[in-house]
């Protein structure tokens, strides 16, 4: 992958892709590779909680075992926002822990 200089990386359209993937698709942003790895970590991320949204609301109908499960799992994708968040501030293309290697298959 196209290594983009630290100095020259668009830092705030990277952490938009984490809060709406799309966002940045849809500005010039989409030509830098920075941003794009950040918006295909993001678009895993987006996944990953549309799925923990599923399970949780079957785990939440069994009582308290199912409602712990339930906020471990959202708070897990929750570390992961802020993991994937913190990397892109800081201008970093890291993979986010478990999902990330999913992120980088995605073409496009």
């Amino acid at each position: 992958m196209e290594e983009t200089p630290k100095k020259e990386r668009n830092t705030g359209m990277a952490i938009v892709a984490y809060i709406l993937f799309f966002i940045p698709l849809l500005t010039n942003a989409k030509n830098d590779p920075f941003v794009k790895y950040h918006v295909k970590q993001g678009l895993a991320l987006f996944i990953t909680a549309i799925a923990a949204a599923i399970i949780n609301q079957f785990l939440f109908l069994i009582p308290f075992l199912g409602w712990g499960l339930s906020w471990l799992i959202g708070f897990f994708v929750f570390a992961l926002f802020i993991v994937g968040v913190s990397n892109a501030s800081k201008g970093e293309q890291k993979p986010l822990p478990l999902i990330g290697k999913f992120g980088e298959k995605f073409k496009f």
